[in-house]
């Protein structure tokens, strides 16, 4: 039973991947353009451009949650995703009350601890890393002995 489930492991991955990044990116597609029920914590308005720091975190929601949902630069996108959701913590949350649930702070420490299992774990299944890296070993694969020799060396 354990064997089946291990084989599973890039698809679970990569199905947590996408669902993480499609919620990330609609939060700052609320944010940016009000879509969606617009910005969160406001009556469906938008965030003012170059505000700090709600402007750059939408920015950062959206950008880095379309990234982590295509899987294509995931680690370091979920590194800034999740270094902007502890900020966004400690910075707006925390200071109201300790806990999550008396500051509203758990889609907060739910994104950071989600994007920082994805630093480590990778995009898994269904992502374009895992497309580009297969194109670039098969194109290794088929690089001449030569040019392989004068590479590695």
């Amino acid at each position: 039973m354990s064997a089946r489930l291990d084989s599973a492991q890039p698809y679970a991955i990569g199905l947590f991947r996408i669902v993480v990044g499609l919620l990330f990116a609609c939060h700052g597609a609320a944010s940016l353009f009000g879509v969606l029920g617009g910005a969160v914590g406001t009556d469906g308005g938008t965030v003012d451009a170059g505000a700090w720091p709600g402007w750059y975190a939408a920015v950062i929601q959206l950008v880095g949650g379309s990234l982590v949902l295509l899987g294509l630069g995931t680690r370091a996108a979920a590194f800034i995703a999740s270094g902007s959701m502890a900020y966004a913590y400690f910075k707006v949350h925390q200071p109201e009350a300790l806990w999550p649930m008396e500051n509203g702070g758990e889609a907060s420490a739910m994104f950071c601890w989600a994007f920082l299992l994805l630093i480590f774990t990778g995009s898994g299944a269904f992502g374009l890393d895992q497309l580009f890296g297969k194109r670039t070993a098969r194109e290794r694969a088929q690089e001449p002995t030569s040019r392989k020799a004068t590479v590695s060396a």
